[in-house]
C-alpha cells in the first residue's frame, strides 16, 4: 500500500458583497475536475478571514502536517472510497496553518 498525497485546494467565494465563504476542493484522479469536500456554513466579513478559516479546516483533516493529506491506495492505483468521510478531526485552536500565528 502506498499513501498518495491528495490534491486539496482552499478557495473563497463571495456570493454577495462582503459575504465570503471558504470551500475545500479536491482534484479528481483524472485531473480534469474538482469535487467539493466541505464549505463554511457561515460567511465571513473578509476574504482574509475566510481563507484563514478554510486553511484551519484543511489543517483539521491532516494527521501529519509535514506529510500532508494522504489517501491510502495500492501502488497501481485504487479507487477512492466514496463512503469515506473526507473531513477528519476539527481544526485546533486559534492558530494559523501548521500552528503558526494568524
Amino acid at each position: 500500500m502506498v499513501d498518495h498525497l491528495r490534491s486539496i485546494a482552499v478557495t473563497v467565494e463571495e456570493p454577495a458583497p462582503g459575504a465570503f465563504y471558504w470551500l475545500l476542493l479536491e482534484r479528481r484522479a483524472d485531473g480534469q475536475a474538482w469535487d467539493e469536500l466541505k464549505r463554511s456554513q457561515t460567511d465571513f466579513e473578509s476574504y482574509r478571514r475566510a481563507v484563514a478559516e478554510g486553511l484551519l479546516a484543511l489543517q483539521g483533516m491532516i494527521d501529519d502536517l509535514d506529510a500532508g493529506p494522504r489517501q491510502e491506495g495500492e501502488e497501481q492505483g485504487e479507487d477512492e472510497d466514496e463512503d469515506a468521510d473526507p473531513v477528519g478531526k476539527p481544526a485546533a485552536g486559534p492558530s494559523g496553518f501548521g500552528g503558526l500565528p494568524l
